[in-house]
């Protein structure tokens, strides 16, 4: 395998990586400002409810999935460490064989 493709590879890796973790933090921040809303509605509805009972009533909303976002980073920190290593093995390779030649 020559060692462009396997530096191609790491840096195309790498760059997927990236969008990756970029979808993770834009989950996150999405449920983030979620549960900001939900806490302020459930405020809103406290403050204008007419009996006690309304009061402690929830809204049904499905449930933020930060765990996943925040496990998602995790496997995109390895992959990035992965592809890192790639890249880092071909410079070095690039570099034996240029010292062997000169």
């Amino acid at each position: 395998m020559p060692i462009g493709s396997v530096f191609n590879s790491g840096v195309e890796g790498f760059n997927r990586v990236s969008q990756g973790i970029e979808k993770a933090s834009a989950e996150i921040n999405r449920a983030s400002i979620e549960q900001q809303d939900d806490a302020q509605l459930a405020q809103q509805r406290q403050l204008t409810a007419a009996r006690p009972e309304e009061a402690v009533t929830a809204p049904v909303a499905q449930p933020a999935r930060v765990d996943e976002a925040l496990v998602n980073l995790k496997v995109e920190e390895f992959n990035a460490k992965a592809n890192t290593q790639s890249i880092q093995t071909a410079d070095d390779v690039l570099g034996t064989l240029i010292d062997i030649k000169v």
